[in-house]
């Protein structure tokens, strides 16, 4: 692997340019566990985009680094209740709502200064009692929900698939595909498609995945030693 962030960041942009898909496809950086320092680093390589699982990190960093003007930073972990006030003022777009409630609440919360809060419907598509996301059955209805509300922007759905342990996810990714395609046919702006790790980016991206989200193949290995 590449030594340093910045090979890293053009690695991963050079692998992804090399593929030949319809879609555009942005590459979100997973900065969770890292410091300042280190995604400093990754937009002085041209990194734009980045993901964070933690509100306290979330709010950290964006705080650390608010002279980047044009960062955009990305919530993709679990949103508890109590702490949607902070994501709705950091964050410009949010992966992971799962229910209503906290939708409202987002919407809510979002500043009246800053554009309408882009969120996507996370789908738990593996029916993984361990993550979050609404059955897929129950993904386009909470969309018809989410696009009512005043403050947001619906723009697609996500995925965190379970670990493949042949490495293929395409029935997985297939099916987010589907969903995707449905969900656009109500909501023609609703285009995008987050899902694609470190693991299987290659794949979902054949699946029409337009948000990827790379964590290791970035920063490398994560340190969980703070919390």
């Amino acid at each position: 692997m590449h030594n340093t962030i910045a090979e890293r960041v053009a690695s991963a942009q050079s692998a992804l340019g090399q593929f030949k898909t319809s879609q555009t496809v942005k590459l979100i950086a997973v900065s969770k566990t890292k410091p300042s320092s280190d995604i400093e680093q990754a937009y002085a390589a041209g990194q734009r985009h980045f993901g964070e699982n933690y509100v306290q990190e979330l709010v950290g960093k964006a705080q650390a680094l608010n002279h980047l003007t044009d960062i955009v930073w990305h919530f993709i972990g679990p949103i508890q209740s109590n702490k949607t006030r902070d994501i709705a003022r950091f964050a410009r777009v949010v992966h992971s709502v799962d229910r209503l409630k906290i939708a409202e609440r987002l919407s809510a919360q979002r500043p009246a200064d800053l554009p309408p809060l882009q969120v996507l419907v996370q789908v738990n598509i593996s029916d993984e009692d361990s993550k979050s996301g609404v059955p897929p059955s129950d993904a386009l209805a909470l969309a018809d929900a989410i696009a009512q509300l005043p403050n947001l922007q619906l723009v697609g759905l996500m995925a965190v698939p379970a670990p493949a342990i042949d490495g293929d996810n395409s029935h997985a990714f297939a099916q987010m595909q589907q969903l995707s395609t449905q969900l656009q046919q109500k909501y023609a702006n609703a285009q995008e498609l987050s899902m694609g790790m470190s693991d299987d980016w290659q794949q979902a991206v054949e699946f029409g995945a337009t948000m990827i989200r790379l964590g290791t193949a970035i920063f490398g290995a994560r340190n969980y030693a703070h919390e």
